[in-house]
Order: C-alpha cells, then structure tokens, then sequence
C-alpha cells in the first residue's frame, strides 16, 4: 500500500485552500456547462463522438496520469533510478502508436462503443460476456486503488481523515460525471492535464537547483548508487543483478511488448477518449498526440525521485523512516512557498480524480452497454439506457469507495495495478491481436484463449511466483514473466482452438479482421485532416523516433 511517514504535515494556510477550493468549483462548473450537450446515450456514454483530436488526446494522456503513477513512479525512479524511463519510452509509446495507426481504424470504423463490444462482433456473445464483466470488475478496483492512495496522501499531508478525503473526492467525480457524462470527464481530464503540470514543473525545477543542477544530480546518485543507476540499460544482461530484477529480454518482451500493448491497446479507460473524437482520423490521432507529452512526463515524475533520493539519502531505508513513496511529498514540504504549494496539492488531487474518473467513465460504458443492454435488459428505447448509465456511475462510485476501504491490503500499489495488468489486459490483447490479423481465428478460439491467458497469468504469479516454484527476484520483475506466460499460453490456446472449431463467415468478419473494409471504415478525411501536419503515420513514427533518442542520454 502508499503510507506515508511522520514529518510530511504540509505549511497550507488560506491561500493554498482558497486556490483547492477555486479548482472544485471549476470542476463542477464543467460539469454543468457539459450538461446541455447530453441529449442521449451516446452523448453521455461517448460525447456524441463529437471532440476534436487535440481535446480528446491531452483526455487520453490524463487519464492515463493518475496521482498513482506520479506518486508511484516517482517512487521507482528513487528506487529503481533511471530503469524506470522504460515504462515510458519502451512501455507505452511503441504500443500508443500501434493503437493510433493499426487497432483505432477497426475500433472506429465498426462504430463500436467499447472494447468488449468489438469482441462481440469478432468472436461471439461468450468472450464479449467474458471481457465485459473482468473490465467492469477490474475498473471499479483501480478506480478504489487511486481513492484509497489519495486519503493516505491527503491524511499525511493536509491531516485530513482518510474517509473524508475518500468521501470528498467521491462526491465530485460523481457530480460531474453524472452530471456532464463523459464530456464532463474528458474537459475536467484536459483542465487536470495542465494542473498536473502546473504541479510537477515547480517542483523539478526548483528540486534540481537545489541540488546542484543536473550535474549535480548525476554526480551525487553516481557516487552512493554507482553509475548502472542512472543509465536505462546498464547491469540488465542475462544473469546480471539489478535494482529491477530483470533483464533486457524481459524488459524488452515483458514489458515493452506484451504488457504495454496489452495495456494500452485494449484498456477502455484510455481508448474510450479516443472513440469519443469526432471522426476517424481524430480518432487515430488521440493516442499519437497523446504519446508525445508522455515521452516528457519522465522529466516532471522520475527525475523528481531522483532529486528526493539526494535531498534524502535516508529514503527507502528504514521501515519506520520515509519511504520511496514519500518522494513527491517530501518535496512539497521543503521545497514550495504558500500559493505554489496550495498548486502541488490541487495537482495531486487533480491527479487521483483524473485516475478515478477515467475508471467509473468506461465503467458505466461497459456496464450499462455490453452487461445491463446486452443480456439484462434489451431492447429499451434510449432514455432508459441514459437513465440507466447515471445511476450505474453513482453505482461505480460507490462501489470504489468501498475498495478503497479495502485496497489497504494489497503491500505495494503500482506493483498490484501491473500485476492486474498482466491477469487482465494481456489475454485481452491476444485475442485482439490474433483475431484482428487471422480471419481463420473461431469464436471459441476467443473465450478459451481469454479465459486461460488469464488463469495461466495469475497460476504463474500466485503459485510459480508466491510460492517459490521458481526464483524471480521482484514483483516488477514476476509481472513481465506472468505478461509472456499469458501471452504465449492465450496465444498457444487460440491457435489449437481454431484448428478444431469452425470459423466465422468472411461476410460476417468485414471490417474486423486486417485485410477487409466495412462501409464505417472507408470514411474520408475532414476539411483540413489531410494537411502533412496530421498525418497519422507522421506523428506515429514521430514519436518512435522521439522516444528512441530520450535513450541516449541514458545509455552511458
């Protein structure tokens, strides 16, 4: 779990509650002002798909910059120094741009409204039923991960009582959620994008020269860590130790690959911004303009632990002491004035609202869509699905303050969002990959390749791992080893499965499969998409090209 220590009461006076304060209203302000574009079930649940690409890409990367990965990364990169650029450059831009030029043409063009609902068209009722109800289950406890990890924050913080931090930002995700609907939740996302911001620059800048600059920043982590600690490659060959425990191919399969793309590419609590865009190609361009303020946030959330590590060289090592989690507050605490600080907390608190907001947004998609429309109760005129999806996001909210109550119980929080990462997501980018790119892939391929993913993911962790089967030296480093199990092992079903099964109708696989178009995907480019600028394969390879060059600073 996040705990913070004794010692981390921030200095806030009037002024810095005045500026929180300010930051609600606004909140709920757009929320109400959201309001009058909700006239149906697809305005609530998908904005009308009416956004423009640049709103509904700093949406998509908000969403994705829950309090949990600054706090949390910033914790890794104190402890595990710059190793921890990987989850940026590595473990997320490669994937974003594979799902902007290769999957959103499919996802867009079938005009589906969620993730599962694109399996319901591919394979079947079974694997749609199946995916619907690990997403719903899934959302709800992330979305009580990031309300829990803020009570903590906010008790240790500004001494409020964890329930009432809990309650607090329950309230306002509810209101302008069910308020505005997803609109509401993708403009508040763009505002928390840039108070997020607003948040980590001060810090880094005035952290760094504090510490000496940049030079002296390397100079005092290469010292007590040794020079492996801030290159992103250095000790990761087969058999060497790391802080990581794990290894370039690890890293590289585990990570860079089935991991991210199992993220990134199937988790609809980023792909519904993109699925709200006004057409296809902005629809393509969200996590393409998304990955370019990604492949900067390492500079604002992983340096910042570095520079906590040389302000205090105590960090991590003792149980009772400040712990890696600790890095960002402690900044906060002896490195911001009144007014600046007052900026920091509604920055982290913008942050676990983005978090949770992006969870119960896709949660009341998927739940009222592909579960109550779907199975429970079809055929009703639209009023009642948009009735329906307002009292299925007081629903989530509910539900995620209670797993908030409960998620004490997991021992470290990034490593339990990666590891329910690797359970979920993987399988769930095995079946989309192969059934995207093999027309001969059956429906039952898809159930059984979903279903034994995930059980081979979690048997790897809770027996092979937990239990000692087989040495892995961290958590970190089991979650890319359960990511490669449930890939192969999916992978591996799916393709036996196939063999013995009848596949599906050609006709019935149009626009679905790679190599075939439906009517919804020969869509031609707005007035003004086509400029060179808004290229998507552009920006795409842009931003590979972008994020490989952030490795060489790194390298040596």
């Amino acid at each position: 779990m996040i705990t913070m220590a004794e010692g981390l009461r921030l200095p806030t006076n009037g002024l810095d509650y005045t500026i929180l304060a300010i930051y609600f209203a606004v909140v709920l302000g757009i929320g109400f002002a959201a309001k009058r574009s909700v006239k149906t079930s697809l305005d609530f649940f998908l904005s009308g798909r009416s956004l423009p690409a640049w709103v509904t890409g700093l949406a998509f990367v908000a969403a994705n910059l829950g309090a949990t990965e600054i706090l949390g990364m910033a914790a890794n990169g104190a402890q595990y120094g710059a190793y921890t650029v990987h989850w940026y450059w590595i473990g997320a831009i490669p994937a974003m741009v594979f799902l902007g030029l290769v999957m959103m043409p499919f996802y867009y063009g079938s005009k589906v409204r969620s993730v599962p609902e694109f399996l319901l068209h591919r394979f079947g009722p079974s694997s749609h039923l199946l995916s619907s109800i690990i997403f719903a289950v899934s959302s709800v406890l992330i979305a009580g991960v990031n309300l829990y990890a803020m009570a903590i924050v906010l008790e240790a913080l500004l001494g409020w009582p964890e329930w009432v931090a809990i309650v607090v930002a329950g309230f306002f995700v509810l209101a302008y959620i069910t308020i505005g609907g997803l609109s509401s939740a993708i403009y508040n996302e763009v505002l928390q994008f840039f108070v997020i911001l607003a948040a980590l620059i001060p810090l880094t800048v005035v952290g760094l020269k504090r510490v000496g600059g940049w030079d002296g920043l390397t100079s005092s982590l290469t010292d007590s860590h040794g020079g492996d600690f801030l290159t992103a490659w250095g000790g990761t060959g087969i058999g060497e130790a790391n802080p990581l425990g794990a290894n370039w191919l690890t890293i590289v399969l585990g990570l860079g690959f089935v991991m991210s793309f199992g993220y990134w590419t199937t988790n609809f609590a980023e792909v519904q911004r993109a699925l709200s865009a006004k057409n296809g190609s902005a629809a393509k361009r969200t996590p393409l303009i998304a990955a370019f303020p990604k492949i900067f946030i390492p500079l604002v959330v992983v340096v910042p632990g570095l520079i906590a590590l040389v302000m205090e060289p105590s960090l991590g090592k003792t149980k009772d002491g400040l712990q890696y989690n600790d890095a960002i507050p402690v900044l906060m605490r002896d490195l911001l004035p009144n007014g600046v600080l007052g900026i920091a907390v509604t920055g982290l608190l913008a942050a676990f609202m983005a978090g949770m907001a992006a969870n119960v947004s896709s949660f009341n998609t998927v739940f009222t869509n592909d579960i109550w429309a779907a199975y429970l109760k079809k055929g009703r005129e639209d009023a009642y699905y948009l009735r329906t999806g307002r009292v299925v996001t007081a629903v989530g909210v509910l539900i995620g303050m209670g797993t908030a109550f409960i998620a004490s119980s997991f021992s470290n929080i990034m490593n339990y969002l990666q590891t329910l990462f690797s359970f979920f997501n993987v399988p769930l980018f095995v079946v989309f990959i192969i059934g995207m790119f093999w027309k001969r892939t059956s429906a039952a391929a898809g159930f059984w390749g979903l279903l034994s993913g995930t059980v081979a993911a979690m048997v790897n962790y809770f027996w092979f791992y937990k239990q000692g089967v087989i040495a892995i030296p961290s958590d970190q480093g089991a979650n890319f080893v359960s990511s490669i199990v449930a890939f192969v092992v999916g992978a591996v079903v799916m393709f036996v499965v196939t063999l013995v099964t009848k596949p599906k109708s050609a006709e019935s696989l149009a626009g679905l499969v790679y190599g075939t178009t439906s009517p919804g995907m020969e869509e031609l480019p707005a007035e003004g998409d086509d400029a060179w600028y808004r290229k998507p394969a552009l920006l795409g390879w842009g931003a590979v090209v972008l994020a490989a060059l952030c490795y060489i600073p790194f390298s040596f």
